[in-house]
C-alpha cells in the first residue's frame, strides 16, 4: 500500500465553510454517527478537520460569522445557486 499522503485542494472559501460544517456535525450535534455510520471514515474526516483548523486563522476571528456568510454567499454565486 502506498504511504504517500493524499492532498486535496480547496479554496480559502471552500475551506472555511467546510470547516464550519464539520465543526457543526462533529462537535455541536449528533449528527456525524447519522450522516456517516462508518467509523472507519472517521478518521479521514477528523484529519481534515484538524487540518482545516490549523491553516484557518479566520475561525477564530471575532467576525467569523460575517466571514462565513460571505464565504458561503461567494460560493453560492460561483455555483450558481440561491443557497440558503
Amino acid at each position: 500500500m502506498d504511504e504517500e499522503p493524499v492532498r486535496i485542494e480547496l479554496t480559502p472559501d471552500q475551506a472555511f465553510v467546510l470547516s464550519d460544517w464539520l465543526y457543526e456535525v462533529m462537535m455541536e450535534s449528533d449528527k456525524l454517527d447519522a450522516i456517516v455510520p462508518d467509523r472507519a471514515v472517521w478518521s479521514g474526516i477528523y484529519a481534515i478537520s484538524g487540518t482545516l483548523e490549523k491553516e484557518l486563522a479566520g475561525i477564530f476571528a471575532p467576525d467569523y460569522a460575517q466571514r462565513l456568510a460571505e464565504a458561503r454567499r461567494r460560493l453560492v454565486e460561483l455555483m450558481g445557486g440561491s443557497g440558503q
